[in-house]
């Protein structure tokens, strides 16, 4: 029986040399491969209410779309700088090249809101941080941390267990 990590195809090299790159796109493309990762991002929520669904910039918004589908909650992106049109708040991140700004509306959550944060990679962490500190800012509770990989040698799974949060990622791999 197929696993979520077996519809995941690897690119040697990319973005650039010594980079072992996670393609989760052939998971998408997999309607049973994408079904499977779904249901496995919300098996531990099972009977956990949420409000909404937050969704990083990109492909943490066709896995929050579908999670917040699931779930009858509602949708929320957090976007790079600049990409959303009406007012915002922005909280900065290091990369590990440089910075990063990202934005989310600043009437998207309202205080109170039991709130599930997706995405499909966890490495160092800094945009999940990002997008945590933003959802925190608006007065919306952080419930829950989904990801389909985790790169557990980055230090991301370690940065979101020391601001408190719970981490839930469907497979790992180790290198980079």
């Amino acid at each position: 029986m197929k696993q979520v990590q077996d519809y995941i195809r690897t690119i040697v090299d990319f973005p650039h040399e010594g980079i072992m790159f996670r393609d989760v796109t052939t998971l998408f493309a997999d309607a049973r491969g994408f079904r499977m990762a779904i249901d496995q991002l919300l098996h531990p929520y099972a009977g956990v209410r949420f409000d909404k669904v937050v969704g990083l910039e990109a492909r943490g918004f066709i896995l929050g779309g579908a999670i917040a589908h699931q779930l009858s909650a509602g949708f929320v992106p957090i976007r790079k700088k600049g990409k959303l049109p009406g007012a915002v708040i922005s909280e900065e991140y290091q990369l590990e090249y440089g910075e990063a700004v990202v934005e989310i509306h600043d009437d998207a959550i309202e205080p109170g809101e039991k709130i599930l944060l997706v995405d499909d990679l966890l490495a160092t962490g800094g945009t999940a941080e990002a997008g945590i500190k933003l959802v925190e800012r608006l007065g919306g509770e952080i419930i829950g941390c989904a990801f389909i990989v985790d790169l557990p040698e980055l230090g991301g799974r370690q940065k979101l267990l020391d601001m408190g949060m719970e981490v839930h990622a469907l497979c790992s791999y180790n290198g980079l």
